[in-house]
C-alpha cells in the first residue's frame, strides 16, 4: 500500500478502529493458550458440578492427581495444543482439618454438598493458612494436590468448561476459516478472472457460465454438500467455505482487468512482445491490488459468519473443539432461562469481529479509490 493510501486509512477512525480489533483476536488466537485460564487441549476440562454458572463465579478447588502420568510437551506442542493435566479438579463449599485428614464439604450443585475426607500426606495448601499448627502440620507432607480459588469470569458451560478460555482459543477457529478461505477464494477468483477478463471471447463465455452456475446455488446448500463430500471435520470446513467464495472474486477482477486490458501500458507490453502470463502477473494484477483487498476483507468476514453458522447447524467444527458457533449451540437455551450471556458472549465476539472486517474493507476501499478527495 503506497504512503498516501496508507495515511487516507489512517484517518478513517472506523478503519483504525477495525484494524484495531482484528490485531488484538490475532494476538490472542496465537497467545491462545498462554492466555487462557484453562490450558488442558480444547479448554475442555469438565467439572459437572458447577455446570451453567453466570460470570463471575468464584468457588475453592481442590485439585488431586488423577493417577494417570502425562508427559509434558514441548513449547511447541503447548502452543499448538495446550497441555493435558494430571489434576482432577473437585469443588468445595468448606474444609478443615481433622487430625490426619483433610475434611471437605464438596460443593454438589447450589443447595447440595457432601462431606469427604482424604489424608492429609497428599494435601498440600497453596496459601499459608492462618492457623500455626497447620502450617506446621502441612510443611511436613508431601506434595501432592493443592487447594485455590478459581474465578470463572464469564461463566461456565453446560458441562462445566470455563467460557472465557473456550471464548478465546475458539478465536483461532474463526481467524483460521477467514484466512484459508480468502487465499482460496483469491486464488481460484484471481485465476479464473483475470483470464476471463484479458482473453474474453470463449474464455470469458466458459469461466462466467461456470460462475453464474455456482452462483444460482445458495451458499449454505452447496457448504452442506461440499462438507458431506469432504467430511464433518476442522479443515473441511475452511475448505468447503472457500471453495464456495471465489465466484465473486471472479466477477470482480474480470471486471477489473477488462478495464485496465485497454490502457496504453498494457498495449505497450504487447508490442514488445512481453507473453500472455506476463503482461497478466507483473503488468495488470498489481495494479488491481486495491479491489483485491477490499474483496478480501469483505470475504473474511463472510467466511467467519459462515463458519459460525455451519458449527451451529452441527456440520462444522466439531466437539471438543471450541468454536464461537458451537458455543452458541451448546449454550443458547441459557438465554430463556437464567444465564443468557453464555450464548450471548461468542454472539458479541461474532459481531465484533465480522464488523471489524467490514469496517477496514470500508476503509480499504476509501483509501485506495484514487478519486478519494480525503
Amino acid at each position: 500500500m503506497q504512503s498516501s493510501s496508507w495515511k487516507r486509512l489512517l484517518r478513517n477512525k472506523g478503519a483504525v478502529a477495525g484494524l484495531l480489533v482484528i490485531v488484538v483476536a490475532a494476538v490472542v488466537a496465537m497467545a491462545a493458550y498462554f492466555i487462557a485460564p484453562d490450558h488442558t487441549p480444547d479448554a475442555n476440562r469438565m467439572v459437572l458440578e458447577i455446570e451453567g454458572q453466570h460470570p463471575g463465579f468464584r468457588v475453592t478447588m481442590l485439585a488431586m492427581k488423577n493417577g494417570r502420568t502425562v508427559p509434558r510437551g514441548s513449547f511447541f506442542q503447548f502452543f499448538l495444543h495446550g497441555q493435558e493435566s494430571e489434576m482432577t479438579w473437585i469443588p468445595l463449599r468448606s474444609w478443615h482439618f481433622r487430625d490426619t485428614m483433610l475434611v471437605v464439604q464438596r460443593y454438589v450443585d447450589e443447595s447440595t454438598s457432601r462431606e469427604e475426607a482424604y489424608p492429609l500426606t497428599t494435601v498440600w495448601y497453596g496459601k499459608s493458612p492462618a492457623h500455626p499448627l497447620e502450617v506446621n502440620r502441612l510443611q511436613e507432607n508431601i506434595v501432592g494436590a493443592r487447594i485455590f480459588t478459581q474465578t470463572y469470569w464469564l461463566g461456565t458451560d453446560k458441562f462445566g468448561r470455563d467460557i472465557l478460555s473456550r471464548l478465546l482459543i475458539g478465536t483461532r477457529v474463526s481467524l483460521g476459516v477467514g484466512c484459508i478461505a480468502v487465499m482460496i477464494s483469491l486464488s481460484i477468483g484471481v485465476a479464473l478472472g483475470a483470464v476471463a477478463g484479458y482473453f474474453r471471447g470463449r474464455a470469458d463465455y466458459l469461466v462466467m457460465w461456470w460462475v453464474n452456475v455456482v452462483w444460482s446455488m445458495p451458499t449454505l446448500l452447496l457448504v452442506f454438500a461440499l462438507t458431506l463430500a469432504l467430511g464433518k471435520g476442522f479443515w473441511q470446513v475452511f475448505i468447503a467455505v472457500g471453495l464456495t467464495m471465489w465466484v465473486g472474486v471472479a466477477r470482480i477482477i474480470r471486471g477489473q482487468v477488462m478495464a485496465i486490458r485497454e490502457l496504453e501500458f498494457v498495449e505497450a507490453a504487447r508490442a514488445l512482445g512481453y507473453g500472455h502470463a506476463r503482461i497478466i502477473v507483473k503488468h495488470i494484477l498489481p495494479n488491481i491490488m486495491g479491489p483485491v483487498m477490499v474483496v478480501a476483507a469483505g470475504n473474511f468476514a463472510t467466511a467467519i459468519v459462515i463458519e459460525a453458522g455451519l458449527s451451529f447447524l452441527g456440520v462444522g467444527v466439531q466437539p471438543p473443539q471450541p468454536s464461537w458457533g458451537l458455543m452458541i449451540k451448546e449454550n443458547y437455551n441459557f438465554i430463556i432461562t437464567h444465564n443468557p450471556l453464555l450464548a450471548l458472549a461468542p454472539g458479541i465476539a461474532i459481531m465484533l469481529l465480522v464488523l471489524a472486517f467490514n469496517l477496514l474493507g470500508n476503509g480499504l476501499r476509501d483509501a485506495l479509490d484514487v478519486r478519494s478527495k480525503i
